[in-house]
């Protein structure tokens, strides 16, 4: 016994005298590998070094990212897995798995060179981060602002150097997008900076401010005039890239004609599921006529707000009356108004403080109201899509106890890894999770319409399951694909358009269902282990506390094995 016990003792000395050159390695990795070159990211994790610094895209900036990812590679390979426990031992995983992931990105499937999108974009996105949090002062995120703008340019020179033959339908989304990113620098932006004083640092922000907008419309007759005409590449990943980002994104590694049966059976069975829900709220109409007159079933515009925070708390106090999970803190998130500068990129959303965020820690929970100037049947086309249905799945997944929760737990993540590298499996999963959980754990009092919409939902992203397999690997066209999620996912012409276009640069966008039924499996064979001792709070709260990994290295955790994620 007294040997045993002075094993375990040397051992443990051991992993925590290999502590500070793991915690050394994993710093240096973020402040050499990743935030150099992802500068707006590391503002909105909370790391404010970086305000004044924009993402380079010239081949040079290329070449040192992917020799640094190479060089951090080789170092957390060679570092002694037995030298660490076992959640360094998967965070050392998830590591590897994310440098592979960007050497994917960057060598492979270089989207770099193929969607002039990631220009503009990138421009709206860098002073985004900086207007969008009261993190410093207004005059000092405003120096921050210019120093970016003045780099801003590069960008669209950048783009013309690196962009080869993009898919067409690149190309005109990121024509369609151009427009609103400029009346986004026109007007949203000096919004937000009206109440800085200082008015030499105005004057010096009206030029950066114009040069950019200059150089956005310049982009925009280029792409046009030059690049649509040279637009014939090819937006398909094809079967050997996609299954390799599925499997360094997510962890997954099942064959893709067994993802595609899996999300065949999700389909079928929401859409029997549907169908039944429909015929009992109504077997006179189609499940269509029931969702348009849902649709009716909504707030007035000076009441939206109030509606969202009824919501949240009704939520809210379900969860705990429930114990359905630990909810780690009291405070609600903010309800507003989306601020002005922001109207044009959401309709609803969550506004979450970056884990390393000090100073900045409100959560906003933003709603688009319709503008005073719509005419009435603009504004009840708008609301309509805040109906009492929406607002409820709206909620749960953004906030209780969807990406809300998961920011409150993110406080006992085991690692700075763990707080910073994340699977969408985990993130949009948990979220889309809970759309049904809640329903199925009786919130809504049985109302099938609210039953209705979640299926609908489900039942989209479904078809995204589906179609960005099959686009991607030359199994349907795409037009095909906008005929699936009207035909299979029960969707408006619209959104199928809408949808698929979206899954052309967003390959992997099946991480939602995917993710819901990875923990779906998890949380029945965590109840199978617990036996009588299993409670769905404390596999939820056991869940949450993890960070955001992917579900393969959870599983590990709380099953205690590598068994298949599905």
């Amino acid at each position: 016994m007294k040997r045993t016990i002075f094993l375990l003792l040397a051992t443990t000395a051991i992993m925590h005298a290999q502590t500070p050159a793991w915690d050394a390695l994993v710093d240096n990795y973020f402040n050499e590998a990743v935030f150099p070159f992802g500068p707006s990211n590391a503002v909105q994790e909370g790391f404010h070094a970086y305000d004044a610094q924009l993402e380079d895209f010239s081949l040079a900036s290329i070449q040192k990212e992917i020799a640094a990812a190479k060089k951090f590679q080789a170092q957390f390979t060679a570092f002694p897995a037995n030298k660490l426990n076992a959640d360094q031992q998967a965070d050392r995983d998830l590591v590897l798995s994310g440098i592979h992931s960007t050497l994917l990105e960057l060598e492979s499937i270089r989207m770099w060179e193929k969607n002039p999108d990631q220009y503009a974009s990138t421009a709206s996105g860098a002073a985004f981060v900086i207007m969008s949090r009261t993190f410093a002062p207004a005059d000092a995120r405003l120096r921050s602002l210019i120093a970016r703008e003045k780099l801003m340019p590069r960008l669209f020179t950048e783009g013309k150097a690196n962009l080869k033959n993009p898919p067409k339908i690149y190309t005109e989304v990121a024509i369609e997008q151009v427009p609103g990113i400029v009346s986004f620098f026109e007007h949203d932006v000096p919004l937000a900076f009206k109440d800085v004083k200082d008015s030499a640092l105005q004057n010096e922000f009206k030029q950066t401010n114009a040069a950019v907008i200059k150089e956005l419309n310049a982009w925009l007759a280029w792409m046009k005039s030059d690049l649509l005409p040279k637009s014939g590449g090819d937006y398909k990943l094809g079967a050997d890239n996609y299954r390799k980002k599925l499997l360094y994104d997510e962890m997954v590694d099942i064959p893709l004609d067994k993802l595609l049966e899996i999300g065949y059976a999700d389909l079928r069975r929401n859409q029997q599921a549907f169908r039944d829900t429909a015929k009992k709220i109504d077997p006179k109409k189609t499940p269509q006529q029931i969702l348009d007159d849902a649709e009716k079933d909504h707030p007035t515009a000076d009441h939206l707000l109030q509606s969202f925070r009824d919501t949240l708390a009704g939520l809210r106090a379900y969860i705990v009356d429930h114990r359905l999970m630990s909810i780690p803190s009291p405070v609600m998130p903010i309800v507003e108004e989306t601020p002005p500068f922001a109207r044009a990129l959401t309709s609803a959303s969550m506004d979450t403080p970056g884990p390393y965020e000090k100073v900045a820690k409100e959560a906003y929970f933003n709603v688009t109201l319709p503008e005073k100037s719509w005419p009435a049947a603009q504004t009840e086309d708008w609301l309509r899509s805040f109906n009492r249905g929406t607002i409820t799945s709206t909620a749960i997944h953004e906030a209780f106890p969807g990406h809300y929760v998961q920011f409150l737990w993110m406080p006992t993540a085991p690692s700075k890894i763990r707080k910073l590298i994340g699977a969408n499996t985990y993130i949009e999963g948990w979220a889309h999770y809970c759309e049904q959980m809640m329903i199925d754990e009786g919130f809504g009092g049985g109302d099938l319409k609210l039953r209705l919409g979640q299926l609908q939902d489900a039942l989209l992203r479904d078809a995204r399951f589906i179609v960005g397999i099959k686009i991607h690997t030359g199994q349907m066209t795409y037009q095909e694909g906008v005929d699936f999620f009207v035909k299979e996912g029960f969707q408006t012409h619209i959104t199928g358009e809408r949808e698929t276009k979206r899954g052309t640069s967003d390959p992997t966008y099946l991480y939602y269902t995917l993710g819901k039924l990875e923990i779906l499996k998890l949380r029945d064979d965590y109840k199978k282990l617990k036996g009588s001792a299993y409670t769905l709070e404390e596999f939820h709260n056991n869940f949450l506390k993890q960070g955001m990994p992917p579900i393969k290295i959870v599983r590990k955790k709380m099953l205690g094995n590598d068994s298949a994620v599905l």
